[in-house]
Parts: C-alpha cells; structure tokens; sequence
C-alpha cells in the first residue's frame, strides 16, 4: 500500500535532477558583507547512482543540499528535476519536495519530541492528504522496513530512543513520501562507528530494493568512497573536481582533491601522513581570491592562477576539474606529481 506514483519520464539516460549555474549569495553585518556561500555551480545526478559531496567545513555542502531541497531559495540558477523545471507549472514546489527528501546529521533536533515515532513518519503524508489510517499503515511497515519492530517503537518518543534508532527513523519518514531523491547531510556522522556502518549497510540495502538516488555528504573520505558512484569535491563554494569515485581516489587531477585524500587517516605506519597536506586556513568567503580559489594553498600554483579562472573541463572520461595545470588542452597544462595519494590506491 502507497498512496504516491512515481513516473519515470525520461528514462535511465536522463539526469534526475541537473544544477544548472546554482548561486547563494548570504548578505549581513554592519557593513553589509556577503558571503559567496555556493558560487555559479553546476552537476547532475544521474539516476539510481550515489554522488558523493565532499570539502572542508564551509565549503558550501551544506548550503548546496538545503539548495536542492529547496529549504533555501537560490539567488540565481535553476534546478532540472527529470527534465521538468523545479517550481514551474509543470513541477511545483510541493510536488518537487514530495519526490526530494533530506536526512539531516542531528537525529534528535530532526525529530519533534511530542510526536511519537508513528505520527512523525504518518506526518509528511497526512499533509499530501492521506487518511490518518493508511499514514498509520504505512508508517508502521517503514519502521518494520528500517529494522525497528513497529510493537516496539511506533508509541515510543524520540528521548527513549538511540541515536541509531532515531536516524533510522528519521531514514524512514523520509522514506513514507516516496521521493526518488534522497539527501543525507553529514547523516551518519554523530554515530558511533559500530552504529554507523550498521546504518550505511541499511542505506545501500534500501537504495537497491526501493530504487533511490542519493546525494550523499559527508567528511568521512572512507565512507563516501564506499557508497559513491561519483564523487564531487567543493571548495570555497566552487565544484573544484567532479568524477568517479575510484578514478578520484587513484588519479584525481586537482590539488585540492589529492590534498584531501593525503589527510585520510591511514592503518599503514608508513602511509600516516606526519604533516599538514593543506597549509593555512581557507581564505574567507566574503573576498575570495581572484583565479583559482585555492591557489593561495596550492603547492603548484603559478602567476597566472590568480589570473585566470578556471572552468570545470575534461580530464577523463566522465572525469572534470578546474584547474589550468590538469586540463590537457590548457595552454598552462603540467604534469602534477600524484605522490600526495599514494597510500589510498
């Protein structure tokens, strides 16, 4: 029993959903300073796959999921969702959002503690209509589906639950509107590791049985490259590099990328990296420096990277980064040494 239909419209060839020249400008402050939160950005998100978003803390991951679910509403750009325009005629808002859910990192704060489990997966449905009865039902065989036995917790409120429990249910009432798309911002990472691989696993099963489309955020370089198809890498609000997973983590092109990878924590003595792969702090998103962001951090950087900006171009099949020196039919092209990844092949 499920009182929503989807339609594929344009078959497995079509992106779910395509991020065409996404921009989210936050303005404050007593001088009125804007902070360049998601600067111009552009991806899909092919059907059934897992895109991995990963950076530093305020690279704009975060803006950029609340972004797509449209919890934010964005200064310019426009969201493609199976080839109908996000909050056309064609594809209203509240129609976007039933297709489009979000599972966020705070499993309490995400959860209202007056409602029990039952009435906060039911809730989402009963406001797209559904009768109290099969919202009940349905809420029921979801905790049942997420690995909670509905006897058990649907009366129960979210202080008598774990942490583990409460993202499982949190999972499963993103899961009671049927969406084609789910976000998970940071979603296991206040979980024990013991929890967390238990949710992963919950998540990959779910993905494959219902259908899904993830886009998958997390600081967790281990763990997104386990559950990606495809990794896209940010920094200061920019799409540096973009790819699959494993071409990313064996020859990634841009020096941020390859920067990030280095500072995975490794099992290997040998392999641990004893120093910084990234020297200083990100410059500040209210002035951002001019080329290449991250030339103000990078080991390979020239005169003309705070020049020229880069575009996201080919380096390989499927496979694109912004920066001058990676890009063969860049007039600047080099060969960037891969010493910085070596132990995470």
């Amino acid at each position: 029993m499920q009182p929503f239909i989807n339609i594929d419209l344009g078959g497995p060839a079509q992106p779910l959903l395509k991020v065409n020249h996404l921009l989210k400008y936050f303005r404050g402050g007593k001088g009125r300073e804007v902070v360049q939160a998601v600067d111009d950005i552009s991806f899909t998100v092919m059907k059934g796959e897992t895109l991995g978003v990963v950076g530093e803390s305020g690279c704009g991951k975060s803006t950029t999921a609340r972004l797509l679910m449209q919890l934010l509403t964005q200064d310019s750009g426009e969201l493609i969702f199976d080839g109908q325009g996000v909050g056309s005629s064609r594809l209203p808002l509240k129609a976007y959002r039933r297709q489009v859910q979000m599972v966020f990192q705070d499993s309490y704060a995400s959860l209202n503690p007056r409602l029990t489990m039952e009435e906060s997966i039911a809730f989402g449905q009963r406001v797209h209509g559904v009768s109290a009865r099969e919202a009940s039902e349905y809420a029921r065989y979801l905790l049942a589906h997420v690995g909670l036995e509905p006897a058990r917790f649907a009366d129960r409120y979210p202080h008598a639950l774990s942490g583990g429990q409460r993202q499982r249910v949190n999972i499963a009432r993103a899961l009671a509107m049927k969406p084609r798309l789910v976000i998970l911002d940071e979603a296991v990472s206040a979980l024990d590791k013991s929890v967390e691989a238990q949710v992963l696993q919950l998540l990959q099963d779910l993905k494959r049985t219902l259908e899904l489309t993830y886009v998958f955020i997390s600081h967790d370089l281990h763990v997104v490259r386990w559950l990606s198809d495809r990794i896209l890498v940010m920094y200061l609000g920019e799409v540096v590099e973009i790819g699959p997973a494993e071409q990313l983590f064996t020859a990634s092109a841009h020096p941020y990328t390859r920067a990030l990878l280095s500072s995975m924590p490794s099992m290997d003595p040998e392999n641990r990296t004893l120093t910084s792969p990234l020297s200083g702090d990100p410059p500040s998103p209210i002035a951002p420096p001019s080329g290449c962001r991250f030339h103000t951090r990078c080991p390979h950087a020239k005169a003309v990277c705070a020049e020229v900006k880069p575009r996201l171009e080919a380096v390989g099949e499927g496979h694109q980064s912004a920066c001058l020196m990676a890009q063969p039919a860049s007039p600047w092209h080099q060969s960037i040494p891969l010493k910085e990844v070596s132990h995470v092949g």
